[in-house]
């Protein structure tokens, strides 16, 4: 018998994925079911009984330090679309750079190989962690030196979108790998007793990591930020710029990999003992079996269509506010005091939230997500009227922007908690991790794949005009004889967040009811039998 088993910021102001969210708490539910086996988990090797907290403070804090690293190149990827909107290229190009969130949302194609194959006498985890940081560190070095001519900043050639995008995809690619490897590792590096601090290790790893790669980032990198706030004298750049930012990372990245590399040793005792007969071949005839079973397929559809929705406000919000001329670095500012909201918002989703029926929390939750889209595309219309003469946003514009960032965060996490809880539910630890990692990816994808349509449709669906000289916006045949200049007589931002609130509430209308009974089914249905 093989088991059904499985494994942000989706701020709509902030370039963080609901993705990238999944997979910093999904380990968490891995630990959980790992705890359930008949197999005890030892830490490295060493009896449980001999283990305490303290025995493992110092693997809590290099599984931390691991996340942090691994939230860098994700938080530095997230702030290049706000770096690109202030070029002002089309939301095309934004749609193509979007693809360079997927692999998190892709890597259970290749998650069984680093699972299944590895040096046995380096370790099972270093071998693929060790190599891949070190990668990670030359790709940040070497785009160091070529940045500035992918961005276009040398005045010499436009924007190089497409070289950017497979760059950070390759960098993306490398994070999601890493990931793999630290997942594993934090499940042996701990002992049984203390395996429920790998979620913590998780959060607040990754969370930290994402906030220095990009709000610390946005921060010291702008111009007007540095010269307000961190200088006595004004300087005609910010006290980083990318390209420094990407080197002084890579180096860190160089340094901590090897000194992990020397100081840092598996114990191979218990892989031998568990993981003899493991292949790649096996893992992927499980995860095959696992999606033949019809209440999978039907959760998989409801996961890459759930989110269709919300995709206009959580894609484009961001990017239409600095196109209005929000600073960027304040929108990136936004997401300090989130921090502590989406903390508090877990424990309390997590608290009151029915284990035996996690959804209907979702569901309740959904309606109010999708009046939050037609509210963001409001708050859009709304902040041109709120700039004051000299370009900037009064104070009560940001306090109205943090108010219905704070709410929307609710609302992302009374439906992201319920997802993870049911989950795991419905996962069985017979096969560890890997229907855990499944479930996780196709929500992974349900999440990028409409952030990416939404982003390139929004040119198209945008129905654009012409400024007479009496300053009057008409269609282009209205004013083709007169002196002109182009304006927008309809954005298609606009067209998009009312389309998908329409989506979103039929969506509801049809499968709520479906999502409903898939929570209803018996243990027995989420198992695959050979």
């Amino acid at each position: 018998m093989c088991a059904a088993r499985l494994r942000s910021t989706d701020n709509a102001l902030q370039p963080r994925r609901e993705s990238e969210r999944e997979e910093m708490h999904s380990n968490h539910n891995n630990a959980y079911h790992d705890k359930d086996e008949t197999v005890t988990v030892e830490a490295e090797g060493r009896p449980e009984d001999m283990v305490g907290l303290e025995r493992d403070r110092r693997s809590i804090v290099l599984l931390t330090f691991l996340y942090v690293l691994q939230g860098v190149p994700l938080g530095i990827a997230a702030s290049i679309p706000y770096l690109l909107q202030t070029r002002k290229i089309s939301y095309r190009d934004q749609a193509v750079f979007s693809f360079v969130h997927w692999p998190f949302s892709l890597k259970l194609f290749w998650a069984p190989i680093v699972d299944s194959v590895y040096v046995f006498r380096f370790g099972r985890r270093k071998s693929w962690l060790i190599p891949t940081q070190y990668l990670i560190g030359l790709f940040m070095v070497l785009l160091s030196t070529n940045i500035h001519e992918m961005m276009g900043e040398n005045g010499e050639q436009s924007i190089s979108v497409s070289s950017l995008t497979a760059v950070f995809f390759a960098l993306n690619f490398l994070a999601a790998t890493q990931d793999i490897a630290v997942d594993g590792w934090a499940l042996t590096m701990l002992s049984k007793r203390n395996v429920g601090w790998v979620s913590t290790c998780n959060t607040v790893g990754q969370t930290a990591g994402y906030f220095l790669g990009n709000v610390v980032f946005l921060a010291l990198e702008s111009t007007d930020f540095c010269n307000k706030y961190l200088r006595t004298e004004s300087q005609s750049t910010g006290v980083v710029t990318l390209s420094s930012f990407l080197y002084i990372w890579g180096i860190i990245f160089f340094v901590s990999t090897t000194l992990v590399m020397i100081l840092k040793h598996e114990s191979n005792a218990m892989l031998q003992r568990d993981h003899d007969n493991q292949s790649v071949v096996s893992a992927y005839y499980q995860l095959w079996k696992i999606v033949q079973l019809p209440s999978v397929l039907s959760l998989i559809f409801i996961l890459l269509t759930i989110k269709i929705g919300f995709a206009a406000a959580d894609a484009v919000t961001g990017l239409k506010l600095i196109e209005e001329g929000v600073p960027r670095e304040h929108l990136a500012m936004v997401a300090v005091p989130m921090v502590p909201i989406d903390i508090v918002l877990a424990i309390v989703i997590t608290k009151y939230m029915s284990s035996e029926r996690p959804l209907d929390v979702l569901l309740k939750a959904m309606p109010f997500r999708l009046v939050l889209g037609l509210g963001f595309a409001v708050f859009v219309w709304w902040a041109p009227m709120t700039k004051v003469s000299d370009g900037t946003y009064p104070l009560y514009f940001y306090a109205v922007l943090l108010l219905s960032s704070a709410l929307h965060q609710a609302a992302v996490y009374s439906m992201y908690v319920p997802v993870m809880a049911f989950f795991a539910k419905v996962s069985d630890p017979v096969i560890g991790g890997t229907y855990m990692t499944l479930l996780n990816t196709i929500s992974n994808l349900g999440g990028n794949w409409p952030s990416t349509v939404a982003l390139w449709l929004v040119d198209g669906l945008t129905w654009k005009g012409c400024r007479d000289g009496h300053g009057v916006c008409s269609s282009i045949s209205v004013c083709s004889e007169e002196p002109k200049t182009a304006c927008t007589l309809l954005d298609g931002y606009y067209v998009e967040s009312v389309t998908c609130f329409a989506i979103g509430v039929i969506w509801l209308k049809l499968r709520g009811r479906k999502l409903r009974e898939l929570q209803e089914l018996g243990p027995e249905r989420w198992i695959c039998r050979q």
